[in-house]
């Protein structure tokens, strides 16, 4: 990678907070190096509160080296990859942090996943252990993966807040999993910067999950580039109460909340699932510092009754991200709270460090993801020559590059190869620059739908929705969606006699099929679609056919 650009080179640098480097270069670190030095400094602070108890940081290290003993006691050894199939709930950071402390590699199970997803993200991982729940919300999609091919062998830990026993399939009961390695020593392997700590999956141009490699120094790197870049702002002081709603098996979560709030010593009100009524009153109760999520939980919040009352004055940080932000729920958090939401554009490939909203924007910013993180460099190029820088105002393809960013794609080296050129990562998403150095989204070049901060693929849908036997072809497409941002519309032609059928009969016939955020909340059926001169059928119509039926008369 050439070097990044000297300060001065670039116009956002100009919009920095005092103190932030520009051209910053975070160290070249491990996670393992960054959870040793956060549990040792906040060693008596509380780390997690959750369900009313709490975890202190050296309470927490005691049961991430419990966790590390007893993987190693598995037969695990440094490299070998486990599966977290895990809400937010405290057994995800004990063994994340366990795993790490253990040179093992991490994947991903997000508890959304359709059971033939969870079989090919585990067959494709290579993974050798899963840690579950015992509910049977969880229990329930891995007895039907095992259909899709061999389960590796499960733990299965209790939950206080998701209860239920499941069908075990045979799994482990965490009791006797970790039973004998109380009181194990924090003695953590220390693996290079440049091993793997997370395959972390994601979709591509055909829909079908791939996984990101993520190694310690790129994840490190990401989580400093954050704290670089909220250098000096109440976000970064120790003792700060967050409230985390954002799904930690995600890397927005994982990163940016989980993590970074442990080196920085934060207090993390961690929550399973969202709940409007419930956030408010953890704003009051505990004295919530920091609260950040999707933009759905923005409009929950301004949909609860009586929300003008409620005592919002402890937050000093809020933030929004994972979906495109409607401007008027800007404004009305804004009014609400005294507070402007930062948000930016991240992705599992940049683990996620990108864009951020600066704490002072000049004049008229609306829509813009904001300027690139310190020590990151971001271009937009020709989509047909990425070699091309475009002007200013133009739109293109991002590129960026930074330490933050993947190697690569795990087992697809012709995609690894596609992604990048000149040293650079093709985003795939289309956006252009102002001459301020302000970046604005406008499309993607990849169809994913982002429907409430979950990225949904539409040959996903597609593949799944043609599985009924009255459908002849479907296409899926995101359209406006005032509470989740986007969801997915399909549409549909029928098989010659046929018979229709209703939304919530497709939304049934979908329900083992798909996961719960890619299930369609719309159908309209054609006696065509539209295609292209060869016979393919054609999206881009389609999405401008969509268009202009929902634009305003």
């Amino acid at each position: 990678m050439t070097d990044l650009p000297k300060p001065g080179q670039r116009p956002w640098h100009a919009y920095y907070s005092a103190g932030v480097v520009p051209d910053f270069v975070p160290p070249v670190t491990t996670l393992t190096r960054m959870l040793d030095q956060g549990f040792a400094i906040h060693s008596d602070r509380v780390l997690i509160e959750y369900a009313g108890e709490e975890i202190t940081y050296g309470g927490m290290r005691a049961q991430a080296a419990q966790a590390a003993a007893a993987l190693r006691a598995r037969g695990l050894r440094p490299g070998d990859r486990i599966a977290l199939h895990l809400p937010n709930c405290p057994w995800h950071p004990v063994f994340f942090f366990g795993a790490m402390a253990a040179g093992l590699v991490v994947t991903h199970l997000s508890p959304l996943d359709a059971a033939a997803e969870i079989a090919h993200k585990l067959a494709d991982s290579g993974a050798k252990l899963v840690i579950s729940l015992t509910a049977p919300e969880f229990s329930g999609p891995l007895v039907a993966a095992a259909g899709y091919g061999a389960l590796p062998p499960v733990v299965q830990c209790p939950d206080v807040l998701i209860r239920g026993e499941g069908v075990s399939h045979g799994a482990t009961p965490l009791a006797a999993f970790w039973a004998g390695h109380e009181g194990a020593a924090w003695e953590p392997d220390w693996p290079a910067p440049e091993d793997v700590a997370l395959l972390q999956y994601t979709g591509g141009t055909t829909g079908r999950p791939k996984a990101a490699v993520l190694s310690h120094a790129n994840i490190a790197a990401s989580v400093n580039i954050y704290r670089e870049f909220l250098k000096g702002e109440p976000a970064r002081e120790a003792g700060k109460h967050s409230l985390l709603y954002s799904p930690v098996f995600h890397i927005l979560g994982l990163s940016t909340q989980l993590l970074r709030g442990l080196c920085d010593g934060l207090t993390l009100h961690l929550r399973p699932r969202f709940d409007a009524a419930q956030a408010l009153d953890d704003i009051e109760r505990f004295g919530i510092n920091i609260l950040t999520g999707v933009p759905t939980m923005w409009i929950a919040i301004l949909r609860q009754p009586g929300v003008e009352t409620r005592d919002l004055s402890s937050l000093d940080f809020i933030g929004s991200g994972g979906a495109p932000l409607p401007v008027e729920v800007f404004e009305k958090i804004r009014q609400l709270t005294g507070l402007k939401l930062r948000g930016g554009w991240g992705m599992t490939e940049t683990a996620p460090a990108g864009t951020n909203m600066p704490p002072d924007v000049p004049g008229d910013k609306r829509g813009t993801i904001g300027i690139p993180l310190p020590g990151l460099d971001i271009r937009i190029v020709d989509p047909a020559d990425p070699g091309r820088d475009l002007p200013v105002g133009e739109d293109g393809e991002m590129a960026i590059r930074g330490p933050n960013v993947t190697r690569g794609y795990w087992n697809r080296p012709e995609e690894t190869a596609a992604a990048f050129h000149d040293g650079w990562f093709l985003t795939g998403d289309i956006a252009h620059m102002d001459s301020d150095g302000f970046f604005y989204l406008v499309d993607r070049k990849k169809d994913m739908i982002l429907s409430g901060g979950f990225n949904v693929y539409p040959v996903v849908i597609e593949d799944a929705v043609h599985r009924h036997p009255s459908v002849s072809e479907a296409m899926a497409i995101g359209v406006p969606d005032s509470y989740r941002g986007e969801s997915a519309r399909v549409l549909v032609v029928l098989n010659p006699g046929a018979p229709p059928f209703t939304l919530e009969e497709l939304q049934a016939f979908l329900a083992d099929k798909l996961g719960r955020h890619e299930i369609p909340r719309g159908l309209e059926f054609r006696e065509a679609l539209p295609k292209t001169p060869v016979g393919k059928l054609d999206r881009k119509a389609l999405r401008a056919e969509i268009a202009a039926e929902l634009e305003p008369a």
